[in-house]
């Protein structure tokens, strides 16, 4: 398909590729009118399984909330369904690559606060976050444009626009189906990959799905909850068990059951299982704030049909933020690391045209107070 001057919904031209999946193409769009960028998926009408109608009437489903990405257009053009929705920034897991792997305390709880609100929102919508986990690995696979704001220090990155939807249940919480904004929405969480969608009750009735055993591992091993692992059919508790693993991810650097070798798949999820369940919270969480322990043994002990306290879950980490004396800035990691490389591009800059200034020292981030001294 040939993207030249090619056009979807009568005012979006197409341009590079920047995303790809096993659902189809992801290309970095114009709106000709505004002169907007924004992202565009193509999906061939010939696909052996669509999913980018029922991917886009999710989004259309869940739209308003914040942190919600918007889906501008969607139809058919030549031999290609199209949806066009806005452009996102890096994902989080991006980020944490670019930050060295560890996160301060601060970005961990300014991170935290926006996604437990957005976990909220969409069980609000009676939806869980789904993908699909073959064999081979995750279903869909995307890299990311060079936006902009970040394309001299982030331009090796992919920017998290990828993929496919869903709604109510997050069923696979991960750090890369969470993307920040771009440009004035730049310090804003997105969430992302709703394609396979689930919903955890009826939205009229609120009547909640029946417990069931026996069921497949759906999402990411790495963050998927103890229930999960046990074949117990997912609910809203699952989802917020996971984002405790994934906030553990993020000030630790690993979790202890990364890395693990097994023959096949099975075996690994198996070994990912045990370990999970025999490493104590007060060992996982030694070295930081007892909050995460505290947050982690609540989301445990929640019943199957049990709505998760949000609001509880939030407080938890505020106070402590407030108790650490940080300062609701929205200054993350990343955006420290930017000014730093930008003031040694200037420092080197400067010594090249003055021989006789001295190189300046290298510049490092003090470690968080809560950072373990070692690595995992």
């Amino acid at each position: 398909m040939t993207t030249m001057d090619l056009r979807v919904g009568n005012k979006y031209r197409i341009g590079r590729k920047i995303g790809s999946g096993s659902f189809g193409d992801i290309y970095l769009g114009t709106n000709i009118i505004s002169g907007e960028e924004i992202a565009i998926k193509l999906e061939s009408v010939k696909a052996k399984h669509p999913q980018l109608e029922y991917e886009a009437r999710v989004y259309k489903s869940i739209a308003g909330g914040v942190g919600i990405p918007f889906v501008r257009w969607f139809g058919t053009e030549c031999d290609y369904n199209a949806m066009v929705m806005d452009l996102l920034g890096p994902s989080l897991e991006d980020l944490f690559n670019f930050c060295n792997r560890k996160f301060s305390l601060k970005t961990v709880l300014l991170l935290a606060d926006q996604l437990i609100s957005r976990i909220e929102y969409i069980h609000a919508k009676s939806f869980l976050h789904v993908s699909v986990f073959l064999p081979s690995g995750p279903l869909l696979s995307t890299t990311v444009p060079e936006c902009s704001r970040w394309a001299t220090l982030l331009q090796t990155l992919p920017c998290g626009i990828a993929s496919s939807l869903l709604s109510s249940l997050l069923r696979d919480i991960k750090p890369d189906n969470f993307v920040m904004g771009i440009g004035k929405r730049g310090n804003q969480v997105n969430v992302i990959d709703f394609g396979l969608a689930k919903k955890y009750r009826d939205p009229k009735t609120h009547f909640h799905i029946p417990y069931r055993e026996n069921k497949n591992l759906t999402g990411t091993a790495r963050y998927a909850s103890i229930n999960t692992h046990l074949g117990v059919e997912q609910s809203r508790r699952d989802d917020v068990e996971s984002l405790g693993y994934v906030l553990l991810y993020f000030c630790r650097g690993s979790l202890p059951w990364q890395g693990l070798k097994a023959a096949t798949k099975k075996q690994k999820y198996d070994r990912i299982m045990e370990k999970k369940m025999t490493t104590p919270t007060e060992v996982l969480c030694r070295g930081f704030p007892n909050e995460f322990a505290i947050y982690l043994n609540y989301t445990r002990s929640l019943r199957f049909d049990d709505k998760p306290d949000y609001s509880y879950l939030r407080k938890i980490f505020r106070d402590l933020f407030i108790r650490e004396g940080f300062q609701y800035d929205y200054v993350f990691d990343w955006t420290v690391y930017k000014y730093q490389k930008n003031a040694q591009a200037i420092a080197q800059a400067q010594g090249q045209n003055h021989p006789d200034v001295k190189p300046q020292e290298k510049v490092t981030r003090n470690r968080p107070r809560h950072q373990p001294s070692q690595g995992y």
